[in-house]
């Protein structure tokens, strides 16, 4: 090619690159500026936790979503969903319902949606809770006890000669609130496994509560979710089942501003609802409290492998 063939090239390229280039620009100008969909979370490393998981999916619809931390507690989360600052949130089925209705009594997850649907504010709904995250409290005996039943409802005739540890300090997700002793276990237990214990003792906090456990001083501890969320997963506790939802059944479950969310946007929430777990959940909470992982990377990195 001479010379001046290869100028004449160089100079008619430069429209066009001109062109692909102000197209590209304006094709992201055009995304960055569109709206924004915002997910809230209150202060603990669960609620940041479920909001980076409900962004992400979210995302993957085509929106442009971000999420918005450390907004307190669940009443300010519902003023920001009335104030369009947000427009869902992450709250766990049964504790929702208790600060919603406080004289509801239901206690098995399709009574406690039910009633959760109901009870929900004008203008706000919920979508389909995560079936396979169970966050009740547990009762739990030490690994090392062999002679102890592995469910709640064979225990009953055993509870008059046991002592049993209940912790009342600040639970691990700053929404959850700190257990009552005789409304939040010693009654149901009474009443759905005729568990009538020879003594209760309270705990301020976990700690204390594993140690008397290890040392015999109780023979059973309450802690206030499954063991799995402790920073050490409960390695040296064993769980006692409760079949018949003694504890409020408590699962992960978004709720929303009515009309935030398309049909098809509330459906990739449903998708997620069917593939979270509580060793799912567990484990990524653990990542970002006690490992410092970031939340937005670990929800990405649970959301590919799921294909969601």
């Amino acid at each position: 090619m001479s010379a001046r063939t290869d100028s004449l090239a160089r100079r008619l390229s430069r429209p066009l690159l001109a062109i692909a280039v102000t197209a590209a620009l304006a094709a992201c100008g055009s995304h960055e500026t569109g709206p924004v969909l915002t997910v809230g979370a209150g202060d603990s490393a669960e609620s940041m936790m479920i909001a980076e998981i409900y962004a992400g999916a979210l995302a993957r619809t085509g929106l442009r979503t971000q999420t918005k931390e450390r907004m307190g507690q669940r009443t300010a989360l519902f003023a920001g969903l009335d104030s369009n600052a947000i427009a869902l949130f992450g709250d766990v089925s049964g504790d929702l319902l208790a600060a919603l209705d406080s004289t509801s009594m239901v206690t098995k997850p399709e009574e406690v949606n039910a009633a959760v649907s109901k009870a929900l504010p004008e203008g706000v709904i919920d979508s389909d809770p995560a079936d396979g995250t169970d966050l009740r409290p547990t009762v739990v005996a030490a690994s090392a006890s062999s002679d102890l039943p592995s469910s709640l409802k064979d225990l009953g005739p055993r509870c008059e000669g046991l002592t049993i540890g209940i912790t009342t300090g600040p639970p691990l997700d700053a929404l959850r609130a700190p257990l009552d002793p005789i409304r939040d276990v010693l009654n149901p237990l009474r009443s759905v496994y005729h568990c009538e214990f020879a003594h209760a003792v309270t705990y301020s906090t976990d700690a204390t509560l594993r140690k008397a456990l290890s040392d015999g001083e109780i023979q059973l501890a309450v802690l206030a979710g499954p063991p799995s969320f402790l920073p050490d997963g409960g390695v040296d506790l064993t769980p006692l089942a409760d079949p018949d939802y003694a504890f409020r059944a408590a699962s992960v479950l978004p709720v929303l501003r009515k009309g935030a969310l398309t049909d098809q946007q509330i459906r990739k929430l449903n998708y997620v609802a069917g593939e979270l777990t509580t060793t799912d959940f567990a484990d990524m909470v653990h990542q970002v409290r006690d490992q410092g992982a970031v939340p937005a990377s670990v929800a990405r990195d649970w959301l590919d492998a799921h294909a969601l």
